[in-house]
């Protein structure tokens, strides 16, 4: 936070001070207690489980400051104190602050059902060739995190690609209230928290209601690859300038003469009369999409594409990991979250590699899907037969319905069993796997197929 005092917070915030210096710094945000640090303004929010209230006391030892929605007197000697009615209320008044005091750093922001860390990182990675740029860090992109990471952005910086991530409908215009984004980038729309938004039709509105604080000049990109995004301008009567990325020769930027190598992928980025090979350490079609989405966002920001697409060579990706060592099995560890579009995608980055040995697949709950899981499950079952697998292991109650599914569709090409936990799966792939084999691991975050991946890289 740049030139931030207590006074400013209390502005911003139309708190109370309570006591305390008005002219302390503050240097950033912390909402965990444990995380605090001097200069930090400490924000207790009051969630499900824990009201951080209760760490006010603890974190102000460190801290320099503290706001509080519960009480009305002094109670820290010297620090300041400033009484405001919602901490999390106050916290995106923060937010709406501190991106009035940056209004010249145009924003990109991303969301979508899926691939929104991935292209966020991509994009960011293709401009920080030819500019200053910060993007969102770690998964701060909700109505908690994203007020946290306007406040750390600088006046140096030339701009910034923010993350905004929603899992219920009004939640986006929140977000880009706070944000007055220049431009918006939407990757897929897909079924990910459709249990609270409903259908996909509603998804897609909510998601494209990004541009709502756009910028009246503002330029917003497609994924031409995505049904859903395809007749977006027209059903959502979009008015805005918009581009279209993804691999159809029919979008103003597309990739085409993708290849899939041992440790990377190359294809031709074509933009007009414009045409250059790029190189990308990922794996899929969808990666290649958002490759796509960051030279185009690159380039609309006067990055030269030649620098741009240079650049990617170095890019390396937070969510899908690929682990080989010589002489050992691959691992894609995708672990950090799972949707069916996710999964599927997923699947074709096992297919699409190079492989001498087999394939193997361990697949675990995909949360959040409502009242159709079953049938998502079971459709992820059907994909697997139209595919390239030996082996698919399924871990959850859920992910038994891929493994019935598949019996039932007749799975004679491809063994499943259901394994009832992450280390009974791990100790059978440790006996099993062989050197040239490649394993997807691949469930929602809460499965914690981690544990599997770590367990084959310790054995």
């Amino acid at each position: 936070m740049e030139n931030i005092t207590v006074k400013d917070i209390v502005e911003m915030t139309g708190g109370v001070l309570l006591c305390g210096d008005e002219n302390t710094a503050i240097i950033d945000l912390c909402i965990n207690s444990k995380e605090i640090k001097e200069g930090d303004l400490f924000v207790p929010i009051i969630g499900e489980k824990v009201d951080a209230h209760r760490f006010i006391e603890s974190a102000l030892e460190k801290g320099a400051a503290s706001l509080t929605s519960e009480h009305d007197g002094v109670v820290v000697a010297q620090k300041p104190y400033i009484r405001v009615d919602d901490t999390t209320e106050a916290l995106k008044r923060i937010g709406v602050g501190m991106r009035s005091r940056l209004i010249n750093v145009p924003i990109v922001a991303v969301t979508g059902s899926v691939g929104k860390t991935t292209t966020r990182t991509m994009i960011a990675h293709a401009l920080s060739a030819g500019k200053k740029t910060y993007q969102t860090e770690k998964n701060y992109n909700s109505q908690i995190g994203v007020p946290i990471t306007l406040s750390r952005m600088n006046s140096d910086d030339e701009i910034a690609v923010l993350e905004l991530g929603i899992s219920e409908d009004g939640q986006m215009d929140i977000l880009s209230d706070m944000v007055r984004p220049d431009m918006a980038v939407v990757t897929t729309i897909g079924v990910a928290h459709i249990e609270f938004m409903k259908t996909k039709e509603n998804i897609r509105h909510q998601k494209l209601s990004i541009i709502h604080s756009m910028k009246k000049d503002g330029l917003l990109f497609l994924n031409g690859d995505d049904d859903m995004l395809q007749d977006a301008v027209s059903t959502e009567h979009i008015k805005c300038r918009t581009i279209f990325y993804g691999t159809e020769p029919w979008c103003d930027y597309y990739a085409k003469d993708i290849a899939y190598h041992s440790d990377h992928t190359t294809f031709t980025c074509v933009h007009g009369a414009q045409q250059i090979v790029v190189t990308l350490k990922a794996f899929g079609k969808h990666n290649v999409a958002n490759c796509v989405a960051a030279l185009a966002v690159a380039n609309e920001n006067g990055v030269p594409f030649e620098a741009a697409a240079e650049h990617m060579k170095t890019y390396e990706g937070p969510r899908q990991k690929i682990i080989h060592d010589e002489g050992k099995y691959t691992i894609i560890d995708d672990t950090y979250n799972a949707s069916p579009d996710s999964m599927k995608a997923s699947i074709n980055v096992l297919c699409d590699m190079p492989c001498k040995g087999r394939r193997f697949a361990v697949l675990g709950d995909m949360l959040e899907l409502g009242e159709n899981s079953e049938a998502y499950h079971r459709d992820i079952g059907r994909y697997l037969l139209s595919k390239d697998v030996d082996e698919v292991y399924v871990i959850g109650e859920l992910a038994a319905y891929i493994k019935d599914e598949m019996k039932q569709s007749g799975s004679e090409n491809t063994k499943v069993y259901a394994f009832s936990d992450n280390e009974e799966a791990a100790m059978s792939l440790v006996a099993l796997l062989q050197p040239d084999d490649i394993l997807l691991v691949k469930a929602s975050n809460g499965m914690h197929l981690g544990e599997i991946v770590n367990i084959l890289m310790s054995s």
